[in-house]
């Protein structure tokens, strides 16, 4: 068959080309946040909408990359919540910050495959090395630092960290033969009721049954009651079962609440049970020394992790997972294939970080850490951390101040949880009307059995003068409720 002397030889974009298009989608990230504030923050899109307007099929044709770019705004930007705003107060935050956007785009550039050593020395050697400075950064148990016997992980979210330690503490507790044997039926493991779900999730995914996971009632504070955890092991003990995990927090979702690790430690250290702290949020606060009084105790745990792409200005995902034993890690995880196997791996001077997840392939996550770090400094981070603690505890004396409403819980750091003093009925129509606005965006929880709404000031660039807005536009639409 002969040849078409006009076919193209490459539909690939040039390196030309794509410093040209690159410098236009940096362009257009820059003004998405110098405009950002003009969007409202919850998108208004209805169900469907946004393929509604997506043609039916793929193209045939290239299409010109202007053309693609163009559709970011048309079609994509309405659909859009945005996280990035300084009026999103919703959830907990999912923070980006320019350094993290521009290691991340390094990263994507590099486009490597991380799962070896092998496979690019310096994803893994950064990452080893990112993490360990971090231990000392949150003055972290030196047990959790590479060189002795345990280390640190980049995960992708405190989901996965809570199913990697969820699996490494049964095989430990069946001397490895969980996936072999009945045992695990009988297995039980332990949280408080404020704790996250997806402790609940990690059980079910490791064949445990969430019927087996034991949900221990919390004090006035929200906080998990050891003597309530210490009866439940010893029931549990009695009737034959087999206690082997527990999950403390710092920082519960729904209220803040903080865990008292170091009575938790003690009765998992009497127990020999595996204690997995998830300080998802609020780990980054250990960055300041005032805040590290809440991870007293951290020194009993097993494993331990947190979220810089909540308050740590890294972009999503990105989650540090620590263990103190690196060995019962990676013999719950490792399986190693005749297509793996590589000198470096069978010297054991280095780590192959796919023994430490559950996914075989990762990204080069450490990048965008490592710019976050060192751009912004310890003490950059200790600034934006303290000012965002600072705003919150000032937006909670504005509740405590307006007799209309309720400070629920007084704020251990940067969530505020407050509400109407009216009907749950009531509470919901005024963070409705408040999310419709587009001025700001809440969620809620319940607590005590009552709709509770929270404020979570983390966000990149939340300022004063955000929370003086937000708080403004509360109070305006309480009037026009009671």
């Amino acid at each position: 068959m002969a040849s078409n002397p006009q076919a193209k030889s490459s539909f690939h974009m040039s390196p030309e080309e794509f410093r040209e298009q690159g410098h236009a989608v940096v362009d257009w990230i820059a003004n998405y946040y110098r405009r950002i504030e003009s969007f409202p923050v919850m998108s208004r899109v209805l169900p469907g909408e946004i393929r509604e307007s997506l043609p039916k099929e793929a193209p045939v044709q290239p299409e010109p990359f202007e053309r693609i770019l163009g559709d970011i705004e048309k079609i994509i930007l309405p659909g859009i919540t945005h996280w990035q705003s300084p009026n999103f107060f919703a959830y907990f935050p999912s923070n980006a910050s320019g350094p993290a956007i521009l290691g991340d785009l390094l990263a994507s550039g590099f486009g490597v495959q991380g799962m070896l050593w092998a496979t690019s020395p310096a994803c893994t050697e950064l990452e080893t090395h990112v993490l360990d400075w971090l231990v000392t950064a949150l003055a972290l148990p030196g047990k959790f630092r590479s060189a002795g016997n345990g280390g640190g992980v980049i995960q992708d979210t405190a989901s996965s960290s809570a199913l990697c330690a969820v699996l490494a503490a049964r095989e430990r507790a069946t001397n490895f033969e969980a996936n072999r044997a009945g045992a695990r039926q009988k297995m039980t493991a332990y949280t408080s009721s404020q704790s996250h779900s997806s402790i609940e999730k990690a059980i079910k995914i490791a064949g445990l049954g969430s019927d087996n996971l034991r949900l221990i009632e919390v004090d006035e504070s929200f906080a998990m009651r050891p003597a309530m955890l210490a009866d439940a092991v010893k029931l549990d003990k009695a009737a034959g079962r087999i206690p082997f995990f527990v999950c403390g927090t710092v920082g519960t979702t729904s209220s803040n609440g903080m865990d008292p690790l170091e009575e938790i430690g003690r009765v998992c250290r009497e127990f020999n049970l595996w204690f997995h702290v998830d300080s998802a949020m609020s780990g980054t606060a250990a960055i300041c020394p005032e805040f590290r009084h809440f991870q007293e105790g951290i020194e009993y745990a097993d494993s331990y992790c947190f979220n810089p792409h909540k308050w740590m200005f890294t972009n999503f995902d990105c989650d540090c997972f620590y263990v103190a034993d690196r060995k019962a890690l990676i013999e719950a995880l490792s399986v190693l294939p005749e297509y793996l196997r590589n000198k470096a791996t069978e010297s054991g001077a280095v780590i192959d970080y796919r023994d430490w997840h559950v996914p075989l392939g990762r990204r080069f996550r450490a990048l965008k850490l490592w710019f976050v770090l060192r751009y912004y400094g310890i003490e950059g981070l200790q600034f934006h951390v303290r000012e965002h603690v600072r705003l919150a505890q000032e937006f909670a004396k504005w509740v405590l101040g307006d007799k209309r409403f309720e400070l629920v819980v007084p704020p251990p750091l940067n969530l505020v949880c407050f509400r109407l003093n009216a009907s749950d009925e009531v509470n919901q129509q005024l963070m409705d009307a408040l999310n419709r606005s587009g001025d700001l965006f809440l969620t809620h929880t319940k607590l005590r059995g009552r709709l509770v709404l929270r404020m979570s000031i983390g966000q990149t660039n939340t300022a004063q003068h955000h929370l003086e807005k937000a708080w403004e536009r509360i109070q305006e639409e309480a009037s026009r409720l009671v």
